[in-house]
């Protein structure tokens, strides 16, 4: 092959890799930070992050849609690169997440989205699709809840935090965010930890060990209480409309375990269900089983622009 064709093969397998830009975006006064990729004109994939992480958690699903959807993966404030308001000054709370993320679609001219729900991400995800429900296309639940029987052992001290809100509540919290939780949120449940890239943690730490971050992530955990009940109308959602919708579950998962997994198919009867052999950040040691599921799904489900 001559010089001239290797550059040319060269140039359009470039070309045919999906570009991701890395946008800021005013929402109500608040810097928020996405990431964005695909064709304008495609269906809209709205990406929701988990804790500890960012949109820093999709950079490998991203381009893997991009192809024949447009991607949008935005970082709440106090996560990523997204602004980070004293807490005393700023509520962080799931509402206020919601509200921002309504604000930064309509900001992009969004009309309709699918959602890709996961830790955190459901509820953001689910408060925006009772507030807006005609514009949910369909739900990907990667490790999201919406139900009491999602929430184990693990949550006890959490939930004895929303019980009375006390200083010692929160203190005894503080060891969600240190780094060896951190890491143990990727590594739990996985069989093989060398398809676990150790940048996750080494990127996660660093922002929750930002001066002031403890107390944003402290109010979180408290306010991830006014979730539980709105779950019955999440799930009133979900009978109602009828979403297509796929579950794509790490079954070893401490945090969000298989338990919550199950009872969506209760009210979702047609939901298409996969329980992974992983832990809570499937999708960095199974994104080779997940992007094929995901892709065929929305190929299905939605109208994708481009590709064959």
């Amino acid at each position: 092959m001559t010089l001239s064709a290797l550059l040319f093969a060269a140039g359009m397998a470039a070309a045919a890799t999906p570009v991701t830009h890395y946008r800021t975006a005013d929402v109500d006064g608040v810097s928020i930070f996405y990431r964005e990729a695909g064709p304008a004109d495609a269906p809209v994939v709205l990406l929701l992050h988990g804790f500890p992480t960012s949109s820093h958690m999709f950079r490998n699903l991203i381009p893997a849609l991009a192809d024949r959807y447009h991607v949008i993966a935005p970082d709440y404030p106090g996560f990523g690169e997204s602004a980070a308001p004293d807490h005393k000054q700023f509520a962080y709370t799931f509402a206020h997440y919601a509200d921002l993320m309504d604000g930064l679609v309509a900001k992009l001219g969004v009309q309709q989205y699918a959602l890709y729900l996961m830790d955190y991400g459901a509820p953001v995800g689910y408060r925006l699709a009772i507030k807006h429900p005609e514009r949910v296309t369909a739900l990907v639940i990667q490790n999201g809840n919406a139900y009491e029987e999602g929430l184990k052992k693990f949550w006890d001290p959490i939930k004895a935090y929303w019980a009375d809100g006390s200083d010692a509540h929160r203190e005894a919290l503080s060891f969600l965010v240190k780094p060896e939780t951190t890491k143990f949120q990727y590594t739990d449940g996985v069989s093989d930890v060398t398809r676990i890239d150790p940048d996750n943690w080494g990127h996660d730490q660093p922002l929750l060990d930002r001066p002031g971050n403890k107390d944003i992530q402290l109010d979180l955990f408290l306010d991830y209480g006014t979730n539980v009940p709105l779950y019955p109308t999440f799930q009133e959602f979900f009978r109602e409309r009828q979403p297509p919708a796929l579950i794509v579950w790490g079954k070893n998962d401490t945090i969000f375990p298989a338990d919550g997994a199950y009872p969506y198919k209760r009210d979702l009867p047609k939901v298409e269900f996969h329980l992974l052999d992983t832990g809570h950040f499937a999708l960095e040691d199974k994104a080779d089983e997940m992007v094929p599921l995901i892709h065929d799904f929305l190929d299905r489900n939605l109208a994708p622009k481009g590709g064959p």
